[in-house]
């Protein structure tokens, strides 16, 4: 078992076994982080779904109100038509052969790919690259679309996308640990709402069974699930 760093135990001093708030632990989890650098402020939310049954999968995007407070590198692979769009939009790489001869060769320096309908055909022979690094295109969650300007620039907004894994979590980022408490809160607002909105019509019984929030290298604390509409 490893042992507790003296910061560590001194923050998990502060964390009562109670459920809180999400203004409450929003603000209590700029109190007990405190790694030398500035740590992504994370939730897990445990669905009572099934993932393995199409009927019971939840998957979706948000629009963080206040952004993710990263600087997600974009790529947009699209054709020459559309590269101009592209850059103007904010893309942090722009093309289409150079890049997928580059992703061919094990480059994934990026976070997200942006592309359009007629593109995606060339995309499908290297799913077994993007796709288990999250990185496939999708029509879902808006990266494949003709409005190239938009999906690049929602996804520099604050635009993520989630889904639930195996075990019925979704794990998301909902900000930095350097943001204001109320930006923390209103992010982990949105993405809950969102998360509420998206209920499967399979999903029986309680949906939301348990929430907690972190930052990196933190204690986990954990909000009431039914309190976090909460102001």
């Amino acid at each position: 078992m490893a042992r507790l760093t003296k910061k560590l135990k001194e923050a998990s001093a502060k964390v009562e076994a109670r459920a809180y708030t999400v203004a409450d632990a929003s603000a209590l989890i700029k109190d007990i982080t405190n790694a030398n650098f500035d740590p992504s402020v994370d939730l897990a939310i445990r669905l009572n779904v099934d993932p393995r049954k199409a009927n019971q999968m939840v998957r979706g995007v948000v629009t963080l109100p206040h952004g993710t407070g990263k600087d997600v590198k974009v790529l947009a692979l699209v054709t020459p038509d559309k590269e101009a769009e592209a850059k103007e939009a904010g893309a942090d790489f722009v093309g289409l052969d150079e890049y997928l001869d580059k992703i061919k060769g094990g480059w994934t320096d990026v976070d997200v790919i942006v592309t359009m309908p007629s593109v995606m055909g060339k995309l499908g022979p290297l799913g077994r690259v993007l796709g288990p690094r999250g990185l496939m295109p999708n029509p879902k969650t808006g990266t494949v679309t003709m409005d190239i300007a938009k999906a690049v620039s929602d996804v520099k907004s604050g635009k993520i996308d989630f889904k639930v894994d195996k075990t019925g979590i979704v794990h998301a980022s909902v900000g930095k640990a350097s943001f204001d408490a109320e930006k923390i809160a209103g992010n982990a607002r949105e993405l809950l709402t969102t998360i509420v909105k998206l209920k499967p019509q399979g999903a029986k019984g309680v949906y939301i069974k348990s929430i907690f929030m972190s930052s990196t290298m933190s204690p986990s604390i954990e909000i009431d699930t039914k309190r976090f509409t909460e102001q």
